[in-house]
């Protein structure tokens, strides 16, 4: 999937944090539908079970026009939530914006930290994406061109998924065919890429993800760093996040520009003055976006 570039100009953002506060307090911004109604034209499949786990069984749902032709890319979104929350509906004004644009689009459910500890959700994450390709062909995909998209930790799975060809990370365990779980681009809204920096090692929602604190296992935060991954042979990344961002510093997204760049891998990379986390719920944004 051909990443492109974006033309438009980045909505205006706000001053800072208390004045974007007090502006959602009185109703002065514009959010998005978060239930909007299924189009006529979209044909919708619910909770195709991809994988069973001993904590639960897992499940995605499928977008596409009722009238598909020809094998159709693929985009696959992956909800946020600090790893333990969140529902594979979270992104629906996606999914079926992109379904009436010609796409396929899918949205995956994964374990949350109190169920089970990483790799856990970076697997499930890995088995959706390779069900839905070894199921191309009953549901008009082209599982060669494929994207990921994921918002915060959505994103940070979105990146670990996309950036791990050639890791096992529980593969096995997968219930569908044979098919690689390579994507041909990945988005990432506002996702941390590097779990090792004091910013990530002091949040508690790493540590309950990861399953430790940094002192007693500092390999593994490693291994659950997208930025750990990075290759020449990943695929061309998008990346929004705004400067009032809160919960997910700069300097994520900086480093992930600078190994990316460093690598020639292609990386379309947006900061948006004056936005906070998950700025894509405000309508203006989420039509830049």
């Amino acid at each position: 999937m051909k990443a492109e570039q974006n033309d438009m100009k980045p909505p205006r953002g706000y001053l800072n944090n208390t004045f974007l506060k007090w502006s959602a307090m009185l109703g002065w911004i514009d959010m998005v539908d978060t239930k909007p109604e299924i189009p006529q034209n979209i044909e919708v499949f619910n909770d195709l079970e991809f994988k069973n786990t001993e904590q639960r069984s897992l499940f995605l749902d499928i977008y596409r026009e009722k009238d598909i032709g020809n094998p159709t890319p693929l985009i696959i979104f992956v909800h946020g939530g600090s790893w333990t929350k969140g529902n594979k509906k979270d992104y629906l004004i996606y999914l079926l914006s992109y379904a009436e644009k010609g796409f396929v689009t899918a949205s995956l459910s994964y374990r949350f930290s109190q169920e089970a500890k990483f790799p856990a959700a970076v697997e499930d994450i890995i088995c959706g994406i390779k069900w839905l390709k070894n199921n191309a062909v009953e549901y008009g995909i082209d599982s060669n061109n494929v994207a990921i998209v994921g918002g915060s930790a959505g994103a940070h799975l979105a990146l670990m998924a996309a950036y791990t060809m050639g890791n096992s990370f529980g593969i096995e365990d997968c219930d569908s065919g044979p098919a690689s779980h390579k994507v041909d681009a990945v988005v990432n809204f506002y996702g941390p890429a590097d779990l090792t920096t004091d910013y990530a090692i002091n949040r508690k929602e790493t540590r309950f993800f990861i399953g430790a604190d940094y002192n007693s296992q500092p390999d593994k935060y490693l291994i659950a760093s997208p930025i750990y991954y990075i290759t020449k042979d990943d695929p061309p990344t998008m990346t929004f996040i705004g400067t009032l961002d809160e919960l997910v510093p700069l300097n994520q997204t900086n480093t992930l520009d600078q190994l990316l760049k460093k690598v020639n891998v292609y990386h379309d990379y947006h900061i948006l003055k004056g936005w906070p986390h998950t700025m894509d719920a405000v309508r203006p944004v989420n039509n830049y976006t």
